[in-house]
C-alpha cells in the first residue's frame, strides 16, 4: 500500500512582490517535500504571470486601462510596503541578489521545473480583459470549482 501524496494549495490574490515571492518559496519547499502544489492566481496575482513584454493583442477601452495600470511580469510587481514609486522594489532586489537568495522570476521558473500547477483564474482573466498570448507558457486556466476541487484534498491551503 503506497503513501497518497500530500498536497498543498496557494491561492495567490496579491500583486506585490514580496507576497508573490513568499508564496512561490512556499510553493517550491513543499513541492521539494513531495508535495503536489497549486498556486491559482486571481486578481492582482495574476501579475507574476504576464510575460514581460508587450503582446499585440485587440482589447477594448477598459482592458487597455487595465493593462496600463498592471505591472508586466513578476520582475515589475512593486512590495507590499515601503515600495515608494517603485524605490523599495529595486532595494529588496539589490538585497536578494546580495544574499545570493532566488528573486520572484527565477521562483517561477523552479516551480514549473518542479511541476507546480500554475493556473490561471479564468473569471479574473475575463474581467481584467486578459489574454492567453499575454501570459507566460506552461500555465492552466480554470475557475473556482477546480480550485476547491484541489484545495478539498489540500494538506496546506493558504490564501496570499
Amino acid at each position: 500500500m503506497s503513501e497518497q501524496k500530500k498536497k498543498t494549495t496557494i491561492i495567490l490574490f496579491s500583486g506585490d512582490y514580496d507576497k508573490a515571492m513568499a508564496a512561490y518559496i512556499i510553493a517550491n519547499g513543499a513541492a521539494a517535500y513531495d508535495h503536489e502544489v497549486t498556486i491559482f492566481h486571481t486578481f492582482w496575482g495574476l501579475n507574476a504571470l504576464r510575460k514581460d513584454s508587450t503582446v499585440p493583442v485587440k482589447k477594448g477601452l477598459l482592458e487597455k486601462m487595465f493593462a496600463k495600470m498592471m505591472p508586466r511580469g513578476a520582475d515589475r510587481m512593486g512590495l507590499s510596503r515601503m515600495n515608494f514609486g517603485g524605490i523599495g522594489a529595486k532595494l529588496i532586489k539589490r538585497v536578494i541578489k546580495k544574499h545570493n537568495a532566488v528573486p520572484l522570476p527565477q521562483l517561477i521558473d523552479m516551480a514549473k521545473e518542479q511541476g507546480i500547477k500554475l493556473v490561471a483564474c479564468q473569471m479574473t482573466v475575463d474581467l481584467l480583459g486578459l489574454q492567453q498570448d499575454e501570459l507566460i507558457d506552461g500555465i492552466e486556466f480554470a475557475g473556482v470549482a477546480a480550485y476547491l476541487a484541489d484545495a478539498s484534498e489540500g494538506n496546506v491551503n493558504l490564501f496570499i
